[in-house]
C-alpha cells in the first residue's frame, strides 16, 4: 500500500465543517465507459470527474482526501494531482484487487485507523456534488451522535441504485443492492447514493465484520448500515435537495448528461453575477472560468480551462477561447484562442488563430484569417488579415500589411523576428528570421526581407519591374494564329 500527500491551508481560511476526512472510491475499471482512459480521468467541464469531487470535498472544509486507487493506478494518481486545488490535501491508497466497496474503503484504513472524527465516504464518479450538501451530511451526523449518516434521495426510476430499507416506523433498517432485491424490494423509489458520515473508529469495527454473501461474492459497503441497526445504532438520513446531484457516471451517455447539467449551473452562475449569455444551449464554459460584469457571450463559444475574461467584452458568436486572460472591453468573433494574454481594448477575427504565447497589448487588432504564435504585439498595433507572425515581437502602433509572413523556422530551428515601433510593413512582405526591422522603418510591398532595415529606413527587396510595351497583343495574336494552322490540318 502506498499515499502520497500534498497539504496545506484550506482556501477559505478556517474550519467550516467539524474535522473531517473523506474517502473517495475510484478503483473500479468502468468497463461501461468502453475506453482506454480510465473513467475517474474523464474530463468534464474542464477536469476529471473524480477531481470534480476532490474539489467539492475540499471546499466543503474536508481536511484530507483520500483517493482509493486500483486499475490504472498510477495514471490516475497523476492525472488527479495534476488538477488538484493548490492546498489541498490529497492521499492515494491502492486496492490490491477489485472485492467490492466495503473492501475498498478498508484499504484507507493504515492511514486512517487512528482519525477519532467523522469518514466521510463517496464514490469518485459523482461530480455534481455540491460542498454545502456534503456539510449537510457531516453536520448532521455529529448533531445527532450516530454511528452514520447517509444520503437519501427519490427517483421515478431508481433502476441501478440500491433501495433503502425502512420499517414501520420508518427507521433505516438496511439497503440493498438491486442485483439482490426482490421484486418488491425493486419497487421502493428512496435511493442509496453512497454517500455516507462515519463515526471513524466504529466504521472500521464494522468492516471487520462484513461478509461476501451476495450474488457478486464481493464485500459491500452497504452491509455496514444493516450491521449498525442489528448493534442497535441508529442511522441517521439526509435528503438530497437535487437529485441530480449524485448523478453516477458509468456510461458516456451519463457523463454527456453530467457535463449537460453542470454546464447549466455554471451559466447560471455567470448570469446572476451580471454576464449575458445569449444562448446557453449551444454556450460552453469550464469550471475555473471567470467573466466580468457586463460582458455577452454570443451563441456558439466556448470559454475553456481556467480563461480570464475582464468587463464588457464581446465574445463570439463561434469563438473558442482556451487557457487565456483577456482584459477589460475585449471582441473576440469567430476565432480560436489559446494559452494567451489580451490586454484591455483588444479586437480579434473573425477566423483568426492566437497561439499560445502570444500576448496582445492594449488596442492590438487582430483580423480575418491572421495567425499568431508565441507573438508579442505592442499597445495598438495592428495585423488585419491574412497574416502569420510566429515567434515575433512587434512594436507600438506597428502596421503589419495583408499578406506578411514571419519565416520562422529553417527546417531545424526557429528563429525571432523583431519589428520595432510605428514601423509600416507593407503587404505581402516575407521577412526571413532572425531579423530586425527598427523603429519607424518602412518595408515596401513585396519585399523578401534578409537583413536588418535600420530605423526610419525603406527597404525593399524585390526585382526590378520590367515593362514590353504591345507584348501581350501579340501574344495573343501568335497564339490565335498556331490555332487556326491546327484548325487548317485537320
Amino acid at each position: 500500500m502506498t499515499h502520497a500527500a500534498y497539504q496545506g491551508a484550506h482556501p477559505t481560511g478556517e474550519q467550516t465543517l467539524p474535522p473531517t476526512v473523506a474517502v473517495l472510491l475510484a478503483a473500479g475499471k468502468s468497463t461501461r465507459m468502453r475506453s482506454r482512459l480510465p473513467k475517474p480521468l474523464h474530463p468534464l467541464c474542464g477536469l476529471p470527474v473524480t477531481a470534480h469531487v476532490v474539489r467539492a470535498c475540499w471546499e466543503a472544509g474536508v481536511e484530507r482526501v483520500v483517493v482509493v486507487v486500483g486499475h490504472e493506478a498510477e495514471r490516475v494518481r497523476a492525472g488527479l494531482v495534476e488538477a488538484t486545488p493548490e492546498g489541498c490535501s490529497l492521499e492515494f491508497v491502492h486496492q490490491e484487487r477489485p472485492l467490492g466497496t466495503g473492501d475498498a474503503v478498508r484499504a484507507a484504513q493504515s492511514l486512517l485507523e487512528s482519525w477519532p472524527h467523522t469518514v466521510l465516504v463517496l464514490a469518485g464518479d459523482t461530480p455534481l456534488l455540491r460542498p454545502p450538501t456534503l456539510r449537510r451530511l457531516v453536520e448532521a451526523r455529529v448533531q445527532a451522535h450516530v454511528p452514520v449518516a447517509m444520503l437519501t434521495m427519490e427517483l421515478q426510476n431508481p433502476t441501478g441504485y440500491g433501495r433503502i430499507i425502512r420499517d414501520e416506523k420508518g427507521h433505516v433498517i438496511g439497503i440493498v443492492e438491486e442485483r439482490d432485491a426482490t421484486p418488491e424490494q425493486r419497487r421502493c423509489r428512496e435511493c442509496n447514493p453512497s454517500i455516507y458520515a462515519f463515526d471513524g473508529p466504529r466504521l472500521w469495527k464494522a468492516l471487520a465484520q462484513l461478509r461476501p454473501n451476495n450474488a457478486q461474492g464481493e464485500y459491500y459497503l452497504t452491509d455496514v448500515i444493516g450491521w449498525f441497526v442489528q448493534q442497535g445504532a441508529p442511522v441517521e438520513t439526509v435528503a438530497i435537495e437535487d437529485p441530480n446531484e449524485a448523478l453516477g457516471i458509468n456510461t458516456r451517455v451519463e457523463l454527456a448528461q453530467a457535463a449537460a447539467l453542470l454546464r447549466a449551473r455554471l451559466l447560471e452562475n455567470l448570469m446572476l453575477s451580471g454576464v449575458t449569455v445569449v444562448d446557453p444551449m449551444s454556450t460552453w464554459v469550464d469550471v475555473d472560468v471567470t467573466v466580468g460584469q457586463d460582458s455577452v457571450i454570443q451563441p456558439n463559444t466556448l470559454l475553456l480551462r481556467g480563461t480570464q475574461v475582464g468587463e464588457e467584452c464581446v465574445l463570439g458568436p463561434f469563438a473558442r477561447i482556451e487557457g487565456c486572460r483577456l482584459g477589460n472591453r475585449v471582441q473576440v468573433y469567430a476565432s480560436w484562442l489559446a494559452d494567451s494574454v489580451l490586454e484591455d481594448d483588444v479586437r480579434v477575427g473573425p477566423y483568426a488563430q492566437i497561439r499560445p504565447n502570444s500576448h496582445l497589448g492594449a488596442g492590438v487588432r487582430i483580423g480575418n484569417f491572421v495567425e499568431l504564435k508565441n507573438a508579442m504585439l505592442g499597445p495598438r498595433a495592428q495585423a488585419s488579415h491574412l497574416s502569420y507572425l510566429g515567434d515575433a515581437e512587434i512594436g507600438e502602433g506597428t502596421n503589419i500589411g495583408a499578406g506578411t509572413i514571419t519565416c520562422n523556422y529553417d527546417g531545424f530551428q526557429k528563429h525571432r523576428t523583431q519589428i520595432g515601433p510605428r514601423a509600416f510593413v507593407g503587404s505581402h512582405s516575407t521577412l526571413v528570421a532572425p531579423v530586425e526591422i527598427g523603429e519607424g522603418a518602412f518595408i515596401a510591398a513585396g519585399s523578401v526581407i534578409t537583413a536588418n532595415v535600420p530605423a526610419d529606413a525603406l527597404a525593399i527587396a524585390r526585382s526590378h519591374q520590367i515593362v514590353k510595351e504591345g507584348w501581350a497583343a501579340d501574344y495573343r495574336r501568335r497564339k490565335a494564329g498556331k490555332g487556326e494552322q491546327k484548325n487548317t490540318s485537320k
